[in-house]
């Protein structure tokens, strides 16, 4: 990820040299956070490299509109949120189409118990954080899954503290209502 950085950085040459350095140093100190977020919606490497080079060129081409600079990594953060559920999106419309135009073909799979039971339970907590509004899914998603502490989440969304505590435990309760598993009793295996 860092020599495709390296390269995107190298290809932004403008006019303005100034705005050009004070952009390709944000953007080097930036280079991982735009991946994380992306990887996060996605879950999928390639297509989350392509989103943090898309919102690359996407914040170079805007650089000069932002007004306040030192917000540039939360507004970073933002776009790429956005690029990511985008093409999230337009992957399952895709998928939709296909289904149901019966070319939903593929090699099934001998999978144990547990990977099957595994899987579903990701599956259904992805979805059930998919399904939160926006202002809690992306405080959740970067503090309890990308690991960022409270401080730097309220930095980066340009949020207060006690906003971010708010949301996430807000968050963490809707998914509590939304994932009631069954306990499964090791015994009864």
């Amino acid at each position: 990820m860092h020599e495709r950085v390296d390269r995107l950085v190298g290809g932004f040459v403008g006019v303005d040299h100034e705005l050009d350095r004070e952009f390709e140093a944000r953007l080097v100190e930036s280079s991982t956070l735009a991946f994380r977020v992306a990887y996060s919606v996605l879950r999928h490497r390639e297509d989350a490299e392509d989103v943090a080079q898309e919102a690359f060129a996407k914040a170079y081409r805007n650089f000069r509109q932002l007004r306040d600079r030192d917000r540039f990594r939360a507004w970073l953060a933002r776009m790429t949120w956005r690029l990511a559920i985008d093409r999230c999106r337009a992957a399952h419309r895709r998928q939709q189409v296909e289904l149901e135009a019966g070319e939903s073909g593929g090699a099934m799979t001998v999978e144990t118990v547990e990977a099957v039971e595994t899987r579903e339970r990701e599956e259904l907590l992805w979805k059930a954080i998919d399904a939160l509004p926006n202002k809690l899914r992306m405080v959740l998603v970067l503090a309890s899954i990308e690991g960022h502490e409270v401080k730097d989440v309220a930095s980066l969304l340009g949020i207060p503290k006690g906003t971010v505590k708010s949301r996430l435990f807000a968050a963490r309760q809707r998914l509590k209502e939304q994932l009631q598993w069954p306990l499964i009793d090791s015994a009864t295996r």
